[in-house]
Formats: structure tokens, C-alpha cells, sequence
């Protein structure tokens, strides 16, 4: 990023949007390197578990930032509120897909389910659940009965684990059996090596190889929440996103609370839309972001040329028209401000192709 995110956020809108696509020109440069792919290689071969998260749109929900994990290592899945039902037909087809990827390299698959809070003002929390935790947390654990009832009630070759994610200190709250906890805001100040035990613990019925490829996650946040012991956070804890992606292939995103993310799963597309820019225009509102304009980014990733990268555009087309739609339906002041981008990811390279702007 050209500049800290902190000062990126006041800039005209022109500015944020070149810079975004700049960070996703530096994130495919990374990706790519030498350095980096044998990063990845060494990172899975030391830690093989295919760890999956089912998060939130919302942009302060960033868990490689927050757990300092290398970029490529999680496969998120985004939606409002982190509302999913594994019965949706392409949601399921592509967790399937991506558990069965996994399995087939020997891996198994750890399934982070998280919902998220504010400990400090409630009215921070969900927007998908009206800020009400506890229903937020009721339907994570029900995503959990659900990937027990696909994948195997033995959690032996997928394990799903509720994640809680307190948004003030970007701290993970795990909820394991028999109502146990390991809550990171407690750890603070306490050696990490104890880390390992209390998660054996609490995910007793965890299998071992998981267990250890889920530690340096919960070491990672532990360090990144105690960096933030006493830092003066306002900004980063309130809503302060400018940009809403929908689709797929936003893993250079890796600054967090500038875009809400839409993944394409649910079979309705118009309330997260709807939603994220009701926030986006509550946000200039508020003043926490200037009101020249936002950014929509549409997004659908390819791997290979032809009917694949057709298919892809066609898909990111779509997107981009179909959300357009909502928010020029919804919020018709808010449309005047849209600056609509329309793109596919080469995945292999992380590379973002521009299809059309307007």
C-alpha cells in the first residue's frame, strides 16, 4: 500500500482506488516471487492442514492479519454476518470441493466458523445479526452441526471449530467441547508455550496433526494482541470501509477495514449488498470516510485461458451489474458515488485483470 491504511482512508477517492489496485498488483508480485511461493511450500509442508474460515463481510474481520499467518496459507468464505447454510448448492459445491482437494492430498481440513463482537460497545457488533451476539454465535455452532452432518460427526477428517472474534483487540475466542474456552485476551502477558496445552484442552477430541497446525494461528494472535495492548484504536474498531468486492479472489484485501467482501454463495445476493452499503454510506456520513465516493469491485478467479476465463468475465459481468442494481434500487443518493470496477484473478498468479470501468 502506498501509504498507511489510517491516512489511505482520507484520501479523494481516486487516490484509494489506485492504490488498491496498486496493493493488488504489489500482492500478485509477492505471490508470485521466489521467496514467497517457497514460503508458502515450507509453511505447508511444516504445517499441512487445510485451514478454511467462514467469516464475515465485514472489514474488520481479517484473520491472516490478525493471526499473522502468511498470505495463501486460509481459504476464507465471506458472507453477511458469516450467515451460511452448507445446503446452498455452490457454497456446498465449493467447500465440498475444497475438503475433497485436501483430502485427496492426504490433508485434513480444519473449519474455523467465527462470528464477531465488540467488548467494548455492542452496537459495534454484526450488522447481519442486528448486533445480537448471542444469535451470532447460535448460528455459528448450527454451521457447525451442519458440517458435522456432510463431512462426519467424528471430526476426524474435517474438524469445526467456532471461533469467536472480539473485534477491539482483534483477539480469537475458541469454543471448544463442553462449553470450554480458550479466549486470547486472557493469554496476554502469559507465555505462549502454555498455548499448546490449554488448546488440547479445550479441543480434546481435535486430531493432533490439526491441533499443531492450528497453534501458530493462536500464537500469531496472541503476539498481535498484545502489539495492541494500549494502542489507541478508534479508527480501526469502528466501521471505516470504502470499498464493496463482491465475488471471489480478494486475498490481496490484506489490509483490513477497507472493503466489505460479498462472497457469491447465498441465494440472495441483494441483502449483504444492500447491507454493506447501507455501511458504507453510514460511514461518510459519520465522516469516518470521505463522502466523493466508493469503490465496487467485482471479482471472479480463473485458472486457465480460454472457456475457463470466459466463464470468469461473463460471472464477474453479472456481479457487477446485478450489484450496481441493488444499490442504485436501495440507495439511489449513494449510487451517484459508485465507481464500478469489473475484473477477474488469474488464481495461479494472484494476477487482478481489468474487464471494464465505469
Amino acid at each position: 500500500m502506498p501509504m498507511p491504511a489510517t491516512l489511505l482512508h482520507n484520501q479523494p477517492i481516486e487516490q484509494r482506488i489506485d492504490a488498491l489496485l496498486a496493493l493488488s498488483r504489489q500482492h500478485a508480485e509477492h505471490f508470485c516471487s521466489p521467496g514467497a511461493w517457497l514460503s508458502r511450500q515450507r509453511y505447508l509442508a511444516q504445517h499441512p492442514t487445510s485451514i478454511v474460515v467462514m467469516k464475515c463481510m465485514d472489514g474488520r474481520i481479517h484473520i491472516p492479519y490478525a493471526t499473522r499467518t502468511p498470505l495463501g496459507i486460509i481459504t476464507p468464505f465471506r458472507n453477511l454476518g458469516g450467515i451460511f447454510d452448507l445446503g446452498w448448492p455452490y457454497l456446498g459445491e465449493l467447500l465440498t470441493d475444497t475438503v475433497m482437494s485436501a483430502t485427496n492430498a492426504g490433508r485434513g481440513t480444519l473449519l474455523l466458523i467465527t462470528y464477531h463482537f465488540s467488548q467494548g460497545n455492542p452496537a459495534r457488533g454484526c450488522a447481519g445479526f442486528a448486533c445480537d451476539t448471542q444469535a451470532a454465535k447460535a448460528h455459528a455452532h448450527a454451521i457447525a452441526l451442519q458440517a458435522g452432518e456432510l463431512f462426519g460427526e467424528d471430526h476426524q477428517q474435517v474438524y469445526p471449530l467456532v471461533c469467536g472474534f472480539e473485534t477491539d483487540s482483534d483477539a480469537l475466542i475458541l469454543h471448544g467441547q463442553n462449553d470450554a474456552l480458550l479466549d486470547i485476551r486472557q493469554w496476554v502477558g502469559k507465555p505462549s508455550d502454555s498455548l499448546s496445552a490449554q488448546l488440547q484442552t479445550v479441543c480434546s477430541d481435535m486430531p493432533a496433526d490439526m491441533r499443531r497446525d492450528l497453534l501458530p494461528l493462536l500464537e500469531g494472535n496472541l503476539a498481535h494482541v498484545s502489539e495492541l495492548q494500549g494502542v489507541k484504536r478508534t479508527l480501526d474498531i469502528e466501521h471505516r470501509e470504502w470499498a464493496i468486492c463482491i465475488g471471489r479472489g480478494f486475498d490481496f484485501l490484506h489490509v483490513p477495514n477497507t472493503a466489505l467482501i460479498i462472497g457469491p454463495y447465498g441465494p440472495d445476493l441483494a441483502e449483504p449488498i444492500g447491507t454493506a452499503a447501507a455501511i458504507i454510506e453510514a460511514n461518510m456520513q459519520a465522516g469516518r470516510i470521505p463522502d466523493d465516493g466508493f469503490m465496487l469491485l467485482a471479482s471472479t478467479p480463473y485458472h486457465h485461458s480460454g472457456v475457463d476465463r470466459a466463464r470468469a468475465v461473463l460471472k464477474s459481468r453479472f456481479l457487477s451489474e446485478f450489484a450496481e442494481g441493488v444499490i442504485r434500487r436501495e440507495h439511489p443518493a449513494l449510487s451517484q458515488k459508485m465507481r464500478c470496477h469489473t475484473a477477474v484473478v488469474h488464481w495461479p498468479t494472484r494476477r487482478l485483470d481489468a474487464i471494464s470501468t465505469r
